[in-house]
């Protein structure tokens, strides 16, 4: 059985699941990019009843939220139900902008607060799908599976990362009510998702077409140094917006007399891109063009 047919049975698992345990649709979550558009075509395929979600996340690039849209349109047009989902932090809305204040530091690869509170929220008590691949990252090879049962207890925790009979009976044996998640493409390398949306004319974020090999919050410190600067330099709002965010961020700290190693938000900002800069260099401006004095 080749890949697809194999994304395409987990689907149907996953949407028996989901009607099984929770009398409601299979959840494909969106992001955006072109793994979760190859998600939604396979739903298609698979010939099964299931809604879309979306989780706004405040950070996402113009041509992200411009693709969701449209995506969502076509979706809406075919009588599926799609839904964007605001993040909430503490019971109230919340963007990147205010969270940042909030959480009194600055998102980091170790502390990725922004994705739990902006990315992972939706779909709670239900079966979903992500586009989650191995090929990503090795920590994703280690901890994500096929199927994955989440709770708030790490040993009632299921990851199941085969699709032979014994572990997938595990799986949906297990009465635990908790968030189920379905990660139907997670064996697929870079070439296999192309393929897939090339065989298949699947309509992409146009950022790809652009240069970009990743869609995700701008500014993300998981997308590397290069990657960063080059989002910064195509959008400068966003650059100007995290500085005011640090600005406040330092504000709340001196409030509540906690120590801080940056004097501006500007100090924060060049830590946080890791671009060399020390606090207190004077920057100016020549003819448009920003250089270090």
């Amino acid at each position: 059985m080749d890949k697809e047919h194999k994304a395409v049975e987990r689907l149907r698992l996953a949407a028996e699941m989901s009607e099984t345990y929770y009398a409601k649709p299979l959840i494909i979550t969106t992001s955006g990019g072109k793994d979760s558009d190859a998600c939604l075509a396979l739903a298609r395929a698979a010939g099964i009843r299931y809604e879309v979600q979306h989780n706004h996340t405040t950070a996402d690039a113009p041509e992200t939220v411009y693709h969701v849209r449209e995506t969502f349109r076509r979706l809406e047009n075919e009588g599926i139900k799609c839904t964007v989902n605001l993040p909430t932090y503490k019971g109230q809305r919340v963007t990147m902008w205010s969270l940042i204040p909030q959480k009194l530091m600055p998102p980091t690869r170790v502390v990725r607060y922004c994705c739990s509170v902006l990315k992972e929220q939706g779909g709670k008590g239900r079966m979903i799908t992500t586009g989650v691949r191995w090929a990503e990252s090795a920590k994703r090879r280690k901890n994500r599976g096929i199927y994955e049962k989440q709770s708030a207890v790490i040993s009632r925790k299921i990851t199941i990362s085969n699709d032979n009979d014994d572990t997938r009976r595990l799986f949906e044996n297990c009465r635990l009510q908790a968030k189920r998640v379905c990660n139907p493409i997670v064996d697929w390398t870079d070439s296999d998702v192309w393929d897939y949306i090339r065989s298949e004319h699947i309509p992409v974020n146009p950022l790809y077409e652009c240069g970009f090999r990743r869609v995700g919050c701008i500014g993300c410190p998981m997308a590397g140094r290069a990657t960063r600067q080059m989002e910064f330099a195509r959008y400068p709002t966003y650059e100007r917006m995290y500085i005011r965010a640090f600005e406040r961020m330092l504000k709340a700290r001196r409030a509540r007399n906690l120590p801080t190693t940056w004097e501006t938000g500007m100090d924060c900002f060049h830590w946080w891109m890791e671009d060399g800069v020390l606090p207190g260099q004077m920057e100016f401006e020549v003819e448009g063009d920003r250089y270090d004095d």
